[in-house]
């Protein structure tokens, strides 16, 4: 018998966000498990505001990559921690001809950037360096990738899809409790910075409050200048100089020649087969799209569906191949181009039988005997805060997208003038091969910083089909666990037969290869469960709770299930 876990809304900072595409699930459905379903189109976002903003340019007649633009924009404003027109992300889209596309619009290294410019004189990673502050930060790509997305297949203008934005920011919201709280937490961040303490510290200095009114005119001013002249409103002209004085002031890196030329990539997805599904991912800089297929080609023939969930057995198994593959991301995996990456040889059914060819039903494979596997030939010469958001449209098309600032409210320097927070991206590079970023995820020669090289990233944006028809749009924040979280909430609901609103709701569990244990959340692991893995050798950790996987499942009748994740203040909207 399955267990359908169901999560109260849990108290806590939280960072990330997620959206999918479904029409208004209230906060005590989402805490019943009750997955509220549409016949049309959905959204479900980390911000009610930013839901509706979607919602209604698809009533508009917006597709939704249309929805997608506006619900990108709209979280730039109404959730600064970590909705961005400062970071980047990755796009998944499933048009409802069949046609699939992924755009990746991560940030790059600016030119000025070195492999060593985060370690002192004797090599040694000078702690927070490339975490906070001016030197953390990445040439942004969020305005080119939506921008862009939005030339290749909306339907509306694009000043239609950021009408809502640019509404928020000049007319301004209420703050939620949350909200209140989470700009109050990072007060004495905002402090260090007269850009941001500016734009969120209080004139007064006093703390903010749940109803308050939140004006952004600065933003709004930058949005309008987006709307108007797409990418050249952001990487040249005002916006360009303000960004650009801003880093002269604070000694960072972004020049104007690196705003102008930065561009997002349309690249071909990396597809995985589970039974009769099909996963459609990101490729790399994304590692999740790799690191999920090679999971699910290594635990399929051990039977999943045969297990009980997050039973031992199961959490063993999921633990196993996620430890191997985590080592192999943190020695294959970086920026195609700029380097050789086997990816056919590592996600072969040959090779992945050789890396589970020691597992043990039994014991636990110590991560210290875990290394990246052997491709033959190839060797290299030595060398949370994000947010996602789903989105299906009446006609069936299907966006996810996961974009990000890394850390909440990213490196805490906002740009004076534009009014938004840039990213600590620069972090998600290996400052030094071997030593682990802010997730604990350790990196190599592939993921070293070289200039206009892009950051290796968890970000795992997703489209499911199931006999060739639309049926699952996933993805969810949460820095390493993304791909965890991801690939457990597909498992709940084609393995585990749990409605959208119970997969996202469902306590989650996590592998990641170093440290050297699964972290779970509470409830996650039952005693039983967690005495037999003890037995095994598995060193458990309580991790606290991560990521907001909202997600949409589709229907056999076509109706849209909104899975709006209960760890946060999302919210689901639709028709």
């Amino acid at each position: 018998m399955i267990r359908r876990p169901v999560l109260s809304r849990v108290a806590g900072i939280f960072f990330t966000t997620s959206i999918c595409f479904v029409l208004s699930a209230s906060a005590l459905h989402a805490q019943a498990g009750i997955a509220k379903t549409y016949h049309h189109a959905v959204v479900v976002s980390a911000n009610s505001d930013a839901s509706h903003a979607g919602v209604e340019v698809i009533r508009q007649g917006g597709n939704a990559v249309d929805a997608a633009v506006a619900v990108g924009f709209a979280l730039a404003v109404t959730y600064p921690e970590a909705g961005n027109i400062g970071g980047g992300g990755f796009m998944v889209v499933r048009m409802s001809n069949g046609e699939t596309n992924t755009l990746d619009f991560r940030e790059v290294a600016p030119f000025g950037a070195s492999r060593t410019m985060y370690q002192n004189k004797d090599g040694d990673v000078v702690k927070g360096l490339s975490r906070e502050g001016y030197l953390a930060v990445g040439v942004p790509g969020t305005v080119d990738g939506l921008v862009r997305a939005h030339a290749k297949y909306g339907k509306l203008p694009l000043k239609t899809d950021m009408e809502p934005a640019i509404e928020l920011a000049r007319k301004g919201y209420q703050l939620s409790y949350d909200q209140a709280r989470v700009l109050n937490y990072y007060r004495d961040k905002f402090l260090h910075y007269a850009s941001s303490s500016k734009y969120f510290v209080k004139p007064d200095s006093t703390l903010w409050k749940e109803g308050e009114l939140f004006k952004q005119e600065d933003l709004a001013k930058t949005l309008e200048l987006i709307a108007e002249k797409g990418r050249d409103g952001f990487y040249t002209g005002k916006t360009a100089d303000l960004i650009v004085q801003q880093m002269k002031d604070g000694h960072g890196l972004i020049t104007h020649e690196d705003l102008a030329k930065y561009h997002s990539i349309w690249r071909k997805p990396v597809t995985a087969d589970y039974k009769n599904y099909q996963l459609i991912m990101m490729p790399p800089p994304s590692s999740g799209g790799i690191v999920i297929k090679q999971i699910l080609k290594m635990v399929e023939p051990y039977g999943v569906d045969s297990l009980s969930y997050n039973g031992s057995r199961y959490i063993h198994l999921m633990s196993e191949a996620e430890r191997r593959a985590y080592a192999d991301r943190a020695y294959f995996l970086g920026d195609p181009d700029f380097v050789k990456m086997p990816l056919s040889y590592i996600t072969s059914d040959k090779y992945l039988k050789k890396r589970m060819s020691n597992f043990s039903w039994t014991h636990a494979t110590r991560s210290k005997d875990v290394d990246h596997g052997k491709v033959p030939g190839f060797s290299f010469k030595e060398h949370k805060e994000t947010t996602h958001f789903s989105i299906v449209d009446p006609d069936g098309n299907a966006v996810s997208i996961t974009y990000t600032l890394n850390g909440g409210f990213g490196s805490h320097v906002s740009v004076a003038g534009a009014g938004f927070v840039l990213n600590n991206e620069m972090d998600d590079f290996s400052a030094k091969p071997g030593v682990p970023n802010m997730y604990g995820l350790l990196g190599g020669e592939a993921n070293a910083i070289q200039p206009d090289k892009r950051m290796l990233s968890s970000m795992t944006p997703t489209i499911v089909t199931q006999n060739g028809k639309l049926r699952m749009v996933l993805g969810s924040p949460g820095g390493s666990t993304i791909i965890t979280t991801v690939l457990q909430t597909f498992f709940d609901m084609s393995v585990f037969h749990m409605n959208a609103q119970q997969a996202v709701s469902a306590p989650r569990f996590h592998m990641q290869w170093y440290p050297d244990q699964i972290n779970s959340e509470p409830y996650a692991i039952h005693k039983d469960a967690a005495d037999a893995l003890l037995k095994m050798g598995h060193h458990l950790h309580h991790w606290g709770y991560w990521g907001r996987a909202n997600c949409v499942f589709i229907k056999a009748n076509g109706d849209r299930e909104a899975g709006a994740d209960p760890r946060g203040e999302d919210d689901a909207f639709g028709y």
